[in-house]
């Protein structure tokens, strides 16, 4: 089970994203904002609004949209 420890935005639909293991990922977020809750996540400039709950280790967004931290980790693309 992974944890995030801190998120950046970084363009478009992307976050870098910091993992309890030290390890850096680029997640890109478009093609996962179906549903009512993701929807105003499709807005880039509330999609900026994100943060870390340190309470549930995840990155979340003002209307309490979140994903799982091991979806986080499955779909990202490493960085160094």
């Amino acid at each position: 089970m992974h944890w995030i420890t801190d998120v950046k935005y970084v363009d478009g639909h992307k976050l870098k994203v910091k993992f309890e293991n030290n390890e850096y990922k680029i997640v890109d977020l478009k093609s996962y904002l179906d549903g009512k809750i993701f929807e105003p996540l499709k807005d880039i400039s509330y999609f900026k609004n994100v943060t870390l709950n340190k309470d549930i280790d995840t990155v979340v967004w003002p209307n309490n949209a979140d994903f799982s931290p091991d979806f986080l980790y499955e779909v990202g693309q490493t960085i160094k």
